[in-house]
């Protein structure tokens, strides 16, 4: 489901995504948000906003999956200007992969040099249980297809990249700040992408948890690797919403998903929000 001809098609519905979105928002933010599974109410609590379909953008993938709106919102929280998706695209639904994180691009294009990534994940860690927030200090990507394959663009960044600092040290020391001071507890850890749709199996978490990760999921990482790619500063937040395969003793549904993600909703709107009025960008 590649719908791009060539490099140079690429960046030319990239800049007319991102001028698309400039002539539907009179602000110019500075900091994005990418909303996963059962987080999209966040952007509800935006003042001012304006909304626009995915399906109205040039270029732009639709969302299949429950949980995902599917709109690009832009408004006020904590008294500066953000960009909220609602909703993402995942490698599973049948993208290319320059598709999955083609939103990510247009935003660079647009401005935007700060991202706040989350999404819904599978805890690893025991010590983990569902409703937790995990603050991703670092990820596994060995089963991410590359968004850096083919030929480097160049408008964005280098051909190899440096990956040391994936997930900004200092905004992870910040957001650790806010919530200490507002009473949330948060976790840390290393997330590990997998590409879904199914969860894993049991021996697979096994594996996983050798490797070092804490919680497992199936979107952020190549999201997080073309906005390094580009220069943009990442903070990444899991919401654990159910224990990975083999962990306990029960099966894995998305219904589960959701319902964790409906029950941590409020700590997670109260943490982000002040963690974006506290932002200095």
């Amino acid at each position: 489901m590649h719908n791009f001809t060539s490099a140079s098609d690429y960046m030319e519905k990239c800049k007319s995504a991102a001028d698309y979105i400039r002539s539907r928002i009179d602000a110019t933010p500075r900091i994005a948000i990418i909303l996963g599974s059962g987080l999209g109410p966040l952007a509800d609590s935006l003042e001012q906003p304006v909304e626009i379909d995915y399906r109205d953008i040039p270029g732009f993938p639709e969302t299949t999956v429950t949980g995902h709106a599917g709109k690009l919102i832009c408004g006020m929280l904590g008294g500066k200007s953000v960009l909220a998706m609602k909703g993402r695209f995942h490698y599973y639904e049948g993208y290319d992969i320059s598709q999955v994180v083609f939103h990510v691009r247009v935003l660079r294009l647009m401005g935007i040099d700060s991202l706040i990534v989350t999404n819904a994940a599978g805890g690893i860690n025991t010590s983990f249980r569902p409703g937790d927030l995990m603050l991703i200090t670092d990820h596994i990507s060995f089963f991410a297809p590359s968004p850096l394959r083919g030929r480097n663009l160049d408008e964005f960044g280098p051909r190899f990249p440096d990956m040391c600092d994936a997930y900004d040290k200092d905004l992870i020391k910040f957001a650790e700040h806010i919530a200490e001071g507002i009473g949330i507890g948060l976790k840390k850890g290393v997330y590990a992408f997998a590409q879904g749709p199914m969860y894993e199996t049991p021996a697979e978490i096994r594996a996983l948890r050798v490797l070092g990760a804490d919680a497992v999921g199936m979107s952020t990482v190549p999201e997080v690797i073309t906005a390094r790619h580009c220069g943009m500063k990442v903070l990444g937040i899991s919401c654990i919403t159910n224990m990975a395969a083999g962990i306990l003793e029960q099966k894995l549904d998305h219904a589960e998903v959701m319902e964790t993600a409906k029950r941590v909703e409020k700590d997670f709107i109260r943490l982000v929000s002040e963690i974006i009025t506290n932002w200095e960008t």
